[in-house]
């Protein structure tokens, strides 16, 4: 019996791909000039030559269209880090993927490409921005767990490695992408993004037998006494009397 064969997608070939990109580089380059409120949906489509049909193929808002870089970085993470040896711990592993991209040549990382300081400037202020960028992130985060999962041969919803690892991971990212937004940056993107996990790796690990510290003035627990517990002491610890 023969197969039917099913229309090829345009959404994934070269051309959806430029179609795409070409989207959200306008969306993008609008919203940060003239800000979300005063773009809409046509002004992009306009800006790029084609219809609201085509735009409502790859995105369903124009907050989509305007973080749709960042998914794609997402994406190329998670391209490294699958290609990351499986020998290598998860989290050894995760920094290895964030550093190949953000030293990539071809398609450039954050601090190389126009735009995305000021992204995640204006997304900390508009909140429909935020929650779709916010989003992006998760998806790209959830990404990763499956990947590192897959290279411990673990089920991520029983083993916790994967997600503490990949959280741990992104979360440096992410605090080094929070430094590199302030005006007055002390450093390079790629260096603040080495000092996260450099914190990460100087954690000392917790002493699970070490006593919890008592706040200052507080007072050591006394375990409760009951009436009669010293003279039963007594007569267990004194020498037994001798009858005559």
């Amino acid at each position: 019996m023969g197969t039917e064969r099913q229309p090829r997608d345009p959404r994934l070939g070269p051309k959806g791909t430029r179609t795409r990109e070409a989207l959200g580089e306008a969306a993008l380059r609008l919203v940060l000039a003239r800000g979300p409120a005063e773009v809409s949906v046509e002004d992009v489509t306009d800006a790029v030559g084609v219809s609201r049909r085509t735009f409502s193929r790859y995105f369903s808002s124009k907050e989509e269209a305007v973080v749709d870089g960042i998914r794609a970085d997402c994406a190329r993470i998670n391209e490294a880090l699958a290609a990351r040896p499986e020998t290598e711990p998860p989290l050894t592993a995760y920094r290895a993927a964030l550093r190949s991209w953000l030293a990539d040549p071809v398609a450039p990382a954050w601090h190389r490409r126009d735009g995305v300081r000021e992204l995640l400037l204006l997304a900390e202020r508009e909140a429909s921005l935020r929650a779709v960028l916010r989003r992006v992130l998760l998806e790209g985060e959830a990404a990763s767990v499956r990947l590192v999962a897959r290279r411990l041969g673990t089920d991520p919803r029983r083993d916790l490695r994967p997600a503490v690892a990949v959280g741990s991971g992104a979360a440096a990212l992410m605090a080094a992408a929070r430094a590199w937004t302030l005006p007055d940056a002390r450093a390079t993107f790629p260096a603040l993004v080495e000092e996260a996990f450099a914190l990460l790796a100087a954690e000392p690990p917790p002493a699970p037998t070490a006593p919890t510290p008592l706040l200052p003035g507080a007072r050591p627990a006394v375990p409760a006494h009951h009436p009669g517990d010293g003279a039963r002491a007594a007569r267990r610890t004194s020498p037994e009397r001798t009858t005559s």
